[in-house]
This record gives structure tokens, sequence and C-alpha cells, in this order.
């Protein structure tokens, strides 16, 4: 997603990648001053100043829907009319709870069907899903392995956390190997949809499921 228009229509804040931190992902960056086409920029992640020529697309407002920890929330994004769009892509959006990462679900037509990939002129609206923290789904076995006894439970962690299958992991008062992990529908780069081999790993906001076997340790007395 890239912001366009006059010198004059420049708003505050604008979504583009950063060269020093982040070069393939847009970081939200404030705008400094401009002039001679160029802008100065400085990201707010890691306060590196560049300037910028932004590019002078043809851009059509789309309406983003963003969900987050079960309730949803309504916002725009301008976006070059000849964008290819497509599931699974992360952009910055800016609603009025907050500036978050979103990853496209999925993209609605004018006919309201679905699509996972389409130019943005085709699109009316965007689905998307914060990924910047988010919540992982966690089925826990107990360490004597009594099915009976096995939990449900939803872990809060940074989008980019990582899982890796085989190692044990603490959260304060839970702590757990790491058995198995269901991958969303939305993620790209993995080759299976489980992942189950020592060694394998994948962040939180890939997980659709995490499986696991229980290592917290619990004293017990008969008296």
């Amino acid at each position: 997603m890239s912001q366009s228009g006059s010198d004059s229509e420049l708003p505050d804040r604008v979504a583009i990648p950063c060269p020093s931190c982040s070069p393939e992902l847009e970081t939200v960056h404030e705008v400094l001053s401009t002039g001679g086409g160029r802008v100065t920029l400085r990201c707010t992640e890691c306060e590196h100043v560049h300037k910028e020529q932004l590019p002078e697309d043809d851009t059509v407002e789309r309406k983003v829907v963003v969900s987050q920890e079960g309730e949803s929330f309504t916002t725009t994004v301008d976006v070059p009319e000849d964008e290819d769009l497509a599931v699974g892509e992360e952009f910055v959006a800016e609603t009025d709870v907050a500036i978050m990462t979103v990853r496209i679900t999925s993209l609605e037509l004018d006919d309201d069907s679905r699509v996972e990939s389409a130019q943005a002129a085709d699109v009316d609206t965007i689905w998307t899903r914060e990924v910047e923290n988010v919540s992982v789904n966690v089925t826990q076995h107990p360490r004597d392995g009594r099915r009976e006894d096995t939990e449900s439970y939803t872990l809060q962690v940074p989008g980019d956390y990582e899982f890796t299958i085989g190692e044990t992991d603490d959260f304060g008062d839970v702590e757990f190997t790491i058995e198995g992990a269901h991958v969303r529908d939305d993620a790209e780069g993995y080759e299976f949809d489980k992942l189950d081999y020592d060694g394998d790993t994948i962040v939180a906001k890939d997980v659709k499921r995490l499986y696991v076997r229980d290592e917290t340790s619990t004293a017990w007395s008969a008296w």
C-alpha cells in the first residue's frame, strides 16, 4: 500500500518501507518536510530519517475491515488502482483504535464474492486480521498422557514470536514442550499445513493451533 498526492495533501504519517529496519515491509513514518517532489520521513520504529519520492499512481480508496481479538474495526486505505492484492500480504493500517500491522485474509469484490487475489480497482473491501500482537490457540496434554486432562487456552504473544517443535517454552505460570502446530490458511512459506518434526519453526501470527505437552512444575504433598 502506498500514499500518493500533492505535497499539500500529504498526511502527517505515511506507510512506506524503511531502508534501515524494514526494507520489505511497510512501517509508519512521520512526514518531516516536503520539497522538490521528495519527502523527508522518519521511521517510527527505528528513528531512521530518509528522503523518498512518493509514487504518483492513480489511487482508489478501499474499505478495510480489521479483526482483532474477536472484535472488528473499519478504516480505509488508498491503494494504486492497478496494484495486485493477495491473501497473506501485510500492510500498516491506521484505525481509530491504533496503527497496526495487518494481514489480508480475504478480498471482497463488488458482487460480494470473495477471492484470494485481485487488482485493487476490482476490490470493494479488504478483510484483514491484526498480526502485530496475536492470540495463539493452545491444546495442552498432561505429562502423564491422560487425554481426559487435556486443556485448551490462548496465549497473547507478539506476532513474530517464534515457536520451535521439540523445544520448551516458559510463559510465567505456564511451561510446555511444543509437539506440533497447525498452520493458518493465510500463512506463506510452509511446505505442509501441520508441523510436527523437531526443529520445525513457525511464528505466532502463522499458528492456527499449537499442540504442547505440559512441563509445569507443581509441588504435591499427601498432607
